[in-house]
């Protein structure tokens, strides 16, 4: 996401963080009693149970950002040298990194069509004797299919890795995601929808694993630590998340109602936030569209974004696809992962600010955007 836009500006019309009053005071009781300074505190120990209780694991540890979590996480299930993990085609860069970091060999499967999540079918054939873990992940607004995938994981012994780095409090058939993997993953960067300019968790359950965590990062003090002050402005911004993610889901479905006659692009959700079964609520971190052809007069990814952002829509080209960008000798890939071709090229994402407006600035996004497409 860019730190500055064309005028108008989205980053002016949308900050992130927003104005809080209640991080104001946690700041100003920071300041007062010293707390903000100190190595142990308060704190820690009360986000750490604050996350457990929202995701009823018994253990979370705490760390300095999700893709250090991702890479704890994969430690905890040991994971070494010439073992495989396998991943989508379409994720976050950081996570294959994480793979190559511990010497281990990247998998890549396909997505599902049209959406940025896994296929869980193509599972079967990835799994090898050698494969260590699955990493997971919620992208752009859809709910990845992770008890289907845990599900063929577990029947061959291999553990899954739930990145919920992008949907922090989105719920999957009553239970918050994060909980429904062997590990989860949180992170609290700098633009996610809790936000303590860096920081990260690791959800865990076995005793085992947890240890594993803690016999890695304590040497002495925590090699991947979280502050007393970023946990204590995460604090209240947990406490509002339900509550948020709603209103952000309600505003999705009002834009993509207001958007309905757009014929440059289509929605790229699951599941759509005008019909939400029971039990679920997505995060709406990203909002994952897909732009649609238009004869010759296509246009790539990034001049649709560009040109969106010049109206102060914030639009952006969505992640590239990890075949995309790294040499074939780096990973395994099962078949040629058409899917997350077609999410290379076309997957648009609008960044969250812009989705906790009042009703009035859902309308007037709208129209600007339906005047940009439609000119």
């Amino acid at each position: 996401m860019p730190d500055a836009f064309p005028f108008p500006s989205a980053a002016d019309a949308y900050p992130w963080p927003v104005p809080d009053e209640d991080i104001r005071r946690v700041l100003h009781t920071l300041w007062e009693d010293g707390s903000w300074g100190r190595y142990h505190g308060p704190h820690c120990d009360r986000l750490r149970q604050a996350i457990a209780d929202v995701h009823q694991t018994r253990f979370v540890h705490l760390c300095s950002s999700g893709t250090s979590a991702v890479e704890l996480a994969l430690r905890a299930l040991q994971v070494t040298a010439g073992d495989e993990v396998i991943l989508a085609g379409y994720d976050f860069r950081a996570n294959f990194a994480n793979v190559l970091a511990l010497n281990a060999v990247p998998v890549l499967t396909d997505s599902l069509p049209g959406l940025p999540v896994m296929n869980p079918d193509l599972l079967p054939e990835a799994i090898t004797e050698r494969t260590k873990a699955v990493v997971c992940s919620h992208l752009h607004g859809c709910l990845a299919p992770i008890q289907r995938v845990r599900e063929i994981a577990a029947a061959a012994g291999v553990s899954v890795i739930e990145d919920a780095c992008q949907a922090p409090g989105a719920r999957l058939n009553e239970k918050t995601v994060g909980s429904l993997g062997d590990v989860g993953v949180l992170s609290f960067g700098g633009s996610k929808l809790l936000t303590a300019g860096r920081g990260g968790a690791v959800l865990l359950s076995p005793a085992c694993a947890t240890q594993r965590v803690r016999l890695y990062t304590q040497r002495g003090n925590d090699a991947y630590p979280l502050s007393e002050m970023q946990a204590a402005v995460l604090l209240p911004q947990l406490q509002k998340l339900e509550e948020r993610n709603r209103l952000r889901a309600d505003n999705v479905a009002m834009l993509l109602h207001l958007l309905s006659s757009d014929r440059s692009l289509q929605p790229a959700l699951s599941p759509d936030p005008r019909n939400l079964p029971d039990g679920q609520l997505p995060a709406f971190y990203k909002v994952g569209f897909l732009t649609i052809a238009d004869g010759d007069a296509a246009l790539s990814r990034e001049d649709v974004a560009a040109r969106m952002r010049k109206s102060g829509i914030p639009l952006d080209a969505g992640f590239s696809a990890l075949h995309k960008i790294h040499a074939r000798s780096r990973f395994r890939a099962i078949g040629d992962l058409p899917n997350a071709t077609d999410l290379h090229s076309r997957l648009l994402t609008l960044h969250h600010p812009v989705l906790l407006s009042e009703p009035s600035g859902i309308v007037a996004l709208a129209e600007r955007w339906m005047q940009r497409t439609h000119p």
